[in-house]
């Protein structure tokens, strides 16, 4: 194993993180900010009013989302766990 399977397995590793986070992190980003434009023209500033659409919107991502999610990790995992009986085959 050189330099450039190694980069290989840390840039694919990136990917699936991004894969992985990257809907969760954008869904709370699009709610928090739809909250905090509904709380500034109403000037309610509850804490509560922010955190419990976000939970909600993250929640249903996971539910919808949560298939796709752990396919990608547990195929990353898989090549992972491949790579490394290779490397010990050799």
């Amino acid at each position: 194993m050189n330099e450039s399977d190694i980069a290989a397995l840390i840039r694919d590793g990136m990917v699936v993180m991004l894969k992985i986070g990257g809907p969760l992190l954008l869904v709370g980003l699009v709610v928090g900010m739809a909250i905090a434009l509904v709380q500034a023209v109403t000037q309610m500033n509850e804490a509560s009013l922010a955190f419990v659409p976000k939970l909600i919107a993250i929640g249903a991502t996971l539910l919808f989302g949560g298939s796709f999610m752990f396919g990608t990790l547990s195929a990353y995992t898989r090549m992972l766990f491949d790579r490394m009986v290779q490397v010990g085959a050799s």
